[in-house]
This record gives structure tokens, sequence and C-alpha cells, in this order.
């Protein structure tokens, strides 16, 4: 899973942003034409070869969303354009993912990160640090129908601010799913050291989906 951060609000001063709808239709009237040639990309495990085409295709649907790459859940390959539940930006996810294709064997789309089946298989590198997602410790605090969380794993003492920040959240974006998550963790912290009472990223789904009435099957 490869993910591409835009650039900063402050630093993209459109004149005006685009109408949602007409952003969405010019995204897919584009992606049509550039599709076989990111497919081609991925297929040679070159995904550099489509990053400044695919940044300034979703830049032009709106400088401010998020967008990955990553291996699809019944699809070959997964496209993951998210607003990471920015109120802002709904207009235009919902836009786009209201004019998406059908999903296919090759391509499937989504306007959210979708929980992935066992998030902790996942590795992540951040340059010489590898972290395991499994080697994640969480407490949870319910409080009615939302959880407090602290997020621990070893090596997080070794990140930056900016990657410390990301890898608390997105273990938990990989595990809940990026709109349940947003729904039902209300305070996230990241822990310095390993607290007490402890659960794992798996037992954190369990609790979160049984509080939400979802299905954990």
């Amino acid at each position: 899973m490869k993910w591409f951060r835009r650039r900063k609000a402050e630093d993209v001063t459109p004149a005006h942003l685009p109408n949602a709808e007409e952003a969405a239709q010019r995204f897919w009237e584009r992606w049509f034409e550039l599709v076989p040639v990111v497919s081609a990309a991925l297929g040679d495990g070159e995904p550099h070869r489509v990053e400044d085409e695919l940044k300034e295709l979703v830049n032009a649907l709106h400088p401010d969303l998020v967008f990955s790459l990553e291996q699809g859940h019944m699809a070959m390959y997964a496209l993951v354009i998210t607003g990471q539940e920015d109120p802002r930006l709904r207009p235009y996810t919902d836009a786009w993912i209201k004019a998406a294709p059908p999903s296919d064997m090759v391509w499937e789309f989504h306007d959210s990160v979708p929980p992935v089946p066992d998030p902790t298989e996942v590795i992540v590198n951040l340059g010489e640090v590898k972290m395991r997602l499994g080697d994640y410790r969480v407490v949870a605090q319910v409080d009615g129908d939302v959880v407090d969380v602290a997020v621990y794993h070893p090596a997080l003492a070794d990140l930056t601010d900016q990657q410390r920040q990301t890898m608390t959240f997105l273990p938990l974006d990989v595990t809940l799913g990026e709109r349940l998550a947003g729904e039902r963790l209300r305070r996230v912290e990241t822990a310095q050291l390993e607290p007490e009472g402890t659960i794992s990223l798996l037992e954190l789904r369990s609790l979160v989906r049984e509080l939400a009435g979802v299905s954990d099957g």
C-alpha cells in the first residue's frame, strides 16, 4: 500500500474550485485515457512511472484530497481517493464515487480507506524503519458509543513527528476502515511507553464493530 499525500491546503490557492460533479466527470474521462498506462506500470511493479500523472489527475478533482494505489479486495488493484473525513471534501468524493465505473477484475474504487482483511500481516516501510502492524498494541476506553484509544508500537519513538502522527492513525484506518474509525474513535493518542491492559488491532476491530452493530464476520 503506497500513499500519495497532496500539498497542504495553505500551499494551494486556486482561483476557484470546480463544481464537484463536473470535476468528477473530467476525472473519469482522463482516467479512461490513463488507465492502460497505470495498469502496465503496476504490473511491472513500477508505480513511480505514473505518480506525476495521477497526482495531477487527483489535484484537478480537489487539491486537498489524498489518494493511494493498493491491492484490491476483489479486483487486482484498488484506487482510493479520500478526504480523510473532512466535510469540505465530501461533495467531491461523493461525486467521484457516484460517477465511478463498476468494479471489474482489474480495478475497484473506494472513497475512504477500506479495512484490510488482516492488518496484522501488513508491514509499512518508512525509510530504514519497518513497522509490522501486528506489533501494535492499543488501550481502548469505551464511553457511550465512542472509543478513546492510546496507540503503541516500539518503533514509534524512532520516527519524526509527522511520521509518528501518520503511523498512529494509519493502523486504525486499515483496521477499522477510515469511515468507521472516523465515526467511532473520539480521542486518539500516541503512547510513549507500552501501557497496561492493551489489546491487539484485531481485538480493537471486534470491539468497535460490536459497538457500532456491525458484523465481525
